[in-house]
């Protein structure tokens, strides 16, 4: 598959069996570094994700009021509207398919902010549930890097 998304300031949907696949080639610019880090960050997201911990996965994002996720046409802003979001997928006795990203890329935009391509992969056995390409932008804090926005599509 090929990397996927355009930025206009655009970003991601996490929604599998753990991990990143590899990129093929290093972050432009950046050596393994960035492009390693980032890949960390996305393996425990899908290994949050697969173990139901709606907390760990939310990690992630910016806790604040301008955080933003596109996906199905709608934009949603802030961190506890984007967490209701997925609330649902996380509750007792839901169906929550198994996550995992493919064709992980990191591009820097700057000293401290990344933008990231990737497919996500929902998947239930050996049928694949959802998938689709997003974007993300991160930016590195003293607790990590964060996703300022998201911007997700489904195939």
């Amino acid at each position: 598959m090929s990397r996927c998304g355009n930025l206009l300031l655009a970003g991601i949907l996490l929604s599998g069996a753990a991990g990143c696949s590899r990129a093929t080639s290093a972050a432009v610019g950046t050596g393994p570094g960035l492009q390693a880090e980032i890949e960390q960050v996305f393996d425990r997201s899908a290994r949050d994700w697969n173990a139901g911990d709606l907390d760990g996965f939310m990690s992630d994002y910016a806790r604040e009021d301008s955080t933003s996720y596109i996906s199905r046409g709608q934009v949603r802003y802030g961190f506890d509207r984007i967490r209701a979001a997925y609330a649902s997928r996380f509750a007792p006795g839901a169906a929550r398919d198994s996550l995992r990203f493919e064709n992980l890329a990191a591009r820097p935009l700057g000293d401290a902010h990344a933008l990231v391509t990737a497919r996500f992969i929902l998947h239930r056995g050996d049928s694949t549930t959802a998938s689709g390409p997003f974007t993300v932008v991160m930016e590195r804090r003293a607790d990590g890097w964060k996703i300022l926005h998201d911007h997700t599509s489904t195939d």
